[in-house]
Protein backbone atom coordinates (compact mmCIF):
# COMPACT_ATOMS: atom_id res chain seq x y z
CA UNK A 1 0.00 0.00 0.00
CA UNK A 2 1.40 3.44 -0.88
CA UNK A 3 2.57 5.45 2.17
CA UNK A 4 -0.06 8.19 1.76
CA UNK A 5 -2.87 5.65 1.48
CA UNK A 6 -1.55 3.79 4.55
CA UNK A 7 -1.36 7.07 6.51
CA UNK A 8 -4.93 7.95 5.52
CA UNK A 9 -6.18 4.45 6.50
CA UNK A 10 -4.49 4.62 9.90
CA UNK A 11 -5.73 8.17 10.49
CA UNK A 12 -9.28 7.05 9.73
CA UNK A 13 -8.88 4.01 12.01
CA UNK A 14 -7.75 6.15 14.95
CA UNK A 15 -10.29 8.90 14.38
CA UNK A 16 -13.05 6.31 13.98
CA UNK A 17 -12.08 4.96 17.41
CA UNK A 18 -12.22 8.46 18.90
CA UNK A 19 -8.43 8.88 19.13
CA UNK A 20 -6.33 11.78 17.96
CA UNK A 21 -3.88 10.55 15.29
CA UNK A 22 -0.61 11.75 16.82
CA UNK A 23 2.73 10.94 15.22
CA UNK A 24 3.49 8.28 17.85
CA UNK A 25 0.03 6.68 17.62
CA UNK A 26 0.22 6.55 13.83
CA UNK A 27 3.69 4.98 13.94
CA UNK A 28 2.67 2.30 16.45
CA UNK A 29 -0.65 1.68 14.70
CA UNK A 30 1.21 1.20 11.42
CA UNK A 31 3.12 -1.72 12.90
CA UNK A 32 0.28 -3.16 14.99
CA UNK A 33 -2.49 -2.97 12.39
CA UNK A 34 -0.64 -4.13 9.29
CA UNK A 35 -3.23 -6.79 8.46
CA UNK A 36 -1.66 -9.58 10.53
CA UNK A 37 -3.04 -10.49 13.94
CA UNK A 38 -0.47 -10.02 16.67
CA UNK A 39 -0.04 -10.93 20.35
CA UNK A 40 2.62 -8.57 21.66
CA UNK A 41 3.95 -7.17 24.89
CA UNK A 42 4.61 -3.47 25.37
CA UNK A 43 8.32 -4.24 25.37
CA UNK A 44 8.03 -5.97 21.97
CA UNK A 45 6.16 -2.99 20.53
CA UNK A 46 8.81 -0.65 21.94
CA UNK A 47 11.63 -2.72 20.41
CA UNK A 48 9.84 -2.81 17.03
CA UNK A 49 9.36 0.96 17.13
CA UNK A 50 13.04 1.57 17.89
CA UNK A 51 14.05 -0.83 15.12
CA UNK A 52 11.95 1.25 12.70
CA UNK A 53 13.65 4.41 14.04
CA UNK A 54 10.51 5.63 15.78
CA UNK A 55 11.85 7.33 18.89
CA UNK A 56 9.25 6.72 21.57
CA UNK A 57 9.58 5.96 25.27
CA UNK A 58 8.33 2.74 26.83
CA UNK A 59 5.90 4.86 28.88
CA UNK A 60 4.44 6.32 25.67
CA UNK A 61 4.10 2.81 24.25
CA UNK A 62 2.17 1.71 27.36
CA UNK A 63 -0.02 4.82 27.21
CA UNK A 64 -0.71 4.28 23.51
CA UNK A 65 -1.52 0.59 23.94
CA UNK A 66 -3.88 1.41 26.80
CA UNK A 67 -5.54 4.12 24.69
CA UNK A 68 -5.94 1.63 21.81
CA UNK A 69 -7.39 -0.89 24.24
CA UNK A 70 -9.80 1.65 25.70
CA UNK A 71 -10.94 2.52 22.19
CA UNK A 72 -11.58 -1.14 21.35
CA UNK A 73 -8.70 -1.54 18.90
CA UNK A 74 -6.83 -4.01 21.11
CA UNK A 75 -7.68 -6.44 23.86
CA UNK A 76 -5.54 -7.49 26.76
CA UNK A 77 -4.61 -11.10 27.52
CA UNK A 78 -3.04 -11.86 30.90
CA UNK A 79 -1.21 -15.17 30.83
CA UNK A 80 1.65 -15.48 33.25
CA UNK A 81 1.38 -13.57 36.49
CA UNK A 82 2.02 -10.00 35.46
CA UNK A 83 2.76 -10.78 31.79
CA UNK A 84 0.27 -8.90 29.63
CA UNK A 85 -0.11 -9.40 25.90
CA UNK A 86 -1.98 -7.01 23.64
CA UNK A 87 -4.06 -8.75 20.97
CA UNK A 88 -4.95 -7.04 17.69
CA UNK A 89 -7.74 -9.57 17.11
CA UNK A 90 -10.66 -8.12 19.07
CA UNK A 91 -13.17 -10.68 17.82
CA UNK A 92 -14.58 -13.50 19.92
CA UNK A 93 -11.81 -16.09 20.42
CA UNK A 94 -9.65 -17.83 23.01
CA UNK A 95 -5.93 -18.65 23.28
CA UNK A 96 -3.33 -21.35 23.71
CA UNK A 97 -0.25 -20.16 25.62
CA UNK A 98 2.97 -22.14 25.18
CA UNK A 99 4.75 -21.84 28.52
CA UNK A 100 8.06 -22.93 26.97
CA UNK A 101 8.21 -20.34 24.19
CA UNK A 102 5.86 -17.64 25.50
CA UNK A 103 3.94 -17.86 22.22
CA UNK A 104 0.21 -17.11 22.19
CA UNK A 105 -2.05 -18.63 19.51
CA UNK A 106 -5.68 -17.91 18.72
CA UNK A 107 -8.41 -20.54 19.13
CA UNK A 108 -11.72 -19.97 17.35
CA UNK A 109 -14.51 -19.42 19.86
CA UNK A 110 -16.59 -22.01 18.06
CA UNK A 111 -14.00 -24.73 18.81
CA UNK A 112 -14.53 -24.50 22.56
CA UNK A 113 -17.72 -25.02 24.50
CA UNK A 114 -18.09 -23.56 27.99
CA UNK A 115 -20.90 -24.97 30.10
CA UNK A 116 -22.09 -24.96 33.70
CA UNK A 117 -21.26 -21.37 34.47
CA UNK A 118 -21.63 -20.23 38.07
CA UNK A 119 -24.47 -17.94 39.08
CA UNK A 120 -23.54 -14.37 38.24
CA UNK A 121 -23.71 -11.62 40.84
CA UNK A 122 -27.05 -9.85 41.08
CA UNK A 123 -27.47 -7.16 38.44
CA UNK A 124 -24.55 -8.39 36.32
CA UNK A 125 -24.52 -9.78 32.77
CA UNK A 126 -21.82 -11.94 31.24
CA UNK A 127 -19.64 -9.68 29.08
CA UNK A 128 -17.17 -12.21 27.70
CA UNK A 129 -15.39 -15.44 28.56
CA UNK A 130 -11.63 -15.53 28.08
CA UNK A 131 -10.04 -18.98 28.08
CA UNK A 132 -6.28 -19.48 27.97
CA UNK A 133 -5.11 -23.08 27.58
CA UNK A 134 -1.57 -23.40 28.89
CA UNK A 135 0.68 -26.01 27.27
CA UNK A 136 4.28 -27.13 27.79
CA UNK A 137 6.62 -29.91 26.75
CA UNK A 138 5.86 -33.22 28.47
CA UNK A 139 8.42 -34.24 31.05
Amino acid sequence: MPPRQKHDRLTALLQGAGLRPTRQRLALAGWLFDGCDKHVTAEQVHAAALKQRVHVSLATVYNTLNAFMGAGLLRQVAVDGGQIYFDTNTGDHHHIFDEDSGHLTDIAASSLRVSHLPKLPSGKNLARIDVVLRVRVRT
